[in-house]
């Protein structure tokens, strides 16, 4: 009898883990990530600054629970998107739906929405996705339609589900990215007052060597 239970217990958990498993891999399928990253590839001596204590309370998932977005800065090539990626990575083994959006490729997306007349529908997805990624946003520039759009985006999401920007510039500097005062005045109030901060201080990459 011991021998049948622990038999049905076995395969019950490795049902369960294929389960799990299959479900993570949609999820990552449907994040499309640019590249794969994991945390634990992340050399935290070579971080420039990374908080090993701030970055794990973060990929436990609490920011997500809470509703709570986090802002990555530094140059370029110091890791931003790597950290970005191993975090979307962990969301996804823990279950949270996530989306990844380079931020030109989101303007894009903004437009060819609008034309196909189904922006409405497109706003909807990502304000039910658990995780928003925002990549190099401040490269390039918003017209107002665009600026409107992106603020629709982020006020969706604003203390109902969680939003990963990263940026080569500071966020004292985004406010000149928009050419309406209104518009900036709201995203940076529903943005910078309220998102964990990380911050690189230098270029090395955050990888472990080989």
């Amino acid at each position: 009898m011991n021998t049948f239970t622990d038999g049905l217990r076995i395969l019950l958990q490795a049902e369960r883990d294929q389960r799990q498993s299959n479900r993570y891999a949609r999820l990552v399928k449907n994040a499309s990530f640019r590249y794969r990253a994991s945390i634990e590839e992340i050399n935290f001596d070579a971080s420039g600054g990374l908080d090993k204590n701030l970055f794990f309370s973060l990929a436990n998932g609490s920011y997500i629970r809470d509703a709570e977005s986090i802002l990555i800065t530094g140059a370029t090539g110091c890791g931003k998107s790597f950290i970005a990626f191993a975090l979307g990575d962990r969301d996804c083994r823990q279950g949270y739906s996530v989306i990844y959006f380079g931020m030109q490729k989101l303007l894009s997306k903004l437009k060819i929405v609008r034309l196909e007349g189904v922006a409405v529908r497109f706003f909807e997805k990502l304000a039910k996705t658990d995780l928003l990624i925002i990549d190099d946003f401040g490269i390039g520039t918003m017209d107002r339609q665009q600026q409107l759009h992106f603020l629709e985006i982020i006020e969706d999401r604003h203390a109902r589900k969680s939003t990963i920007i990263s940026s080569q510039l500071p966020p004292a500097n985004w406010f000149d990215l928009f050419s309406d005062e209104t518009i900036a005045d709201a995203f940076m109030d529903r943005m910078i007052h309220t998102s964990h901060r990380i911050e690189f201080k230098n270029r090395e990459s955050l990888r472990k060597k080989k």
